[in-house]
């Protein structure tokens, strides 16, 4: 586990440069991420500073009302979906989410609460929660994949 304070919406997008950098590193083929937090909590700011340090220049829209966007990065792509209005696993179906992971791609998951027995199953686990003015990010790595991610963070940072 990883607890990360972000004190602004300048350290959420550095933390996303940092998470970018450490995806490029451990490169682990398939990952899942899921991202719980408040409305407001900034798990699409994050999403799109993770994007952008990873070489996006189009627009990072939040996946609110399309369910899934979708961004080329070299040889995968990364999803962001939001499982806000989704009523459980068989609208995943509908949305490729098996095939996604299936094709080496990285998922992130926002309201993964909404599933949770799809949940359980990702690499990392975000945690975005409301301290002072800033925020909380508590990271936990739920597989092997998750672990050395984490592992390359964590020596990022010291």
């Amino acid at each position: 586990m990883l607890t990360i304070h972000l004190a602004d919406e300048a350290a959420t997008e550095q933390w996303g440069g940092w998470m970018a950098h450490a995806l490029r590193v451990v490169n682990p083929g398939a990952l899942f991420i899921t991202l719980s937090g408040e409305l407001g909590a900034g798990k699409t700011t994050w999403v799109r500073a993770l994007l952008r340090a990873l070489g996006v220049t189009e627009l990072v829209r939040s996946p609110t009302y399309s369910l899934l966007e979708s961004y080329p990065i070299s040889e995968r792509c990364v999803h962001h979906l939001d499982w806000y209005r989704l009523q459980g696993e068989a609208d995943l179906e509908g949305l490729g989410f098996r095939e996604l992971l299936a094709l080496g791609h990285w998922v992130l998951v926002e309201w993964p609460e909404r599933i949770p027995e799809v949940a359980t199953r990702a690499d990392v686990a975000v945690v975005l929660t409301y301290q002072g003015l800033g925020r909380r990010v508590t990271l936990t790595a739920q597989s092997d994949r998750g672990a050395a991610v984490l592992a390359q963070l964590s020596a990022q940072k010291t």
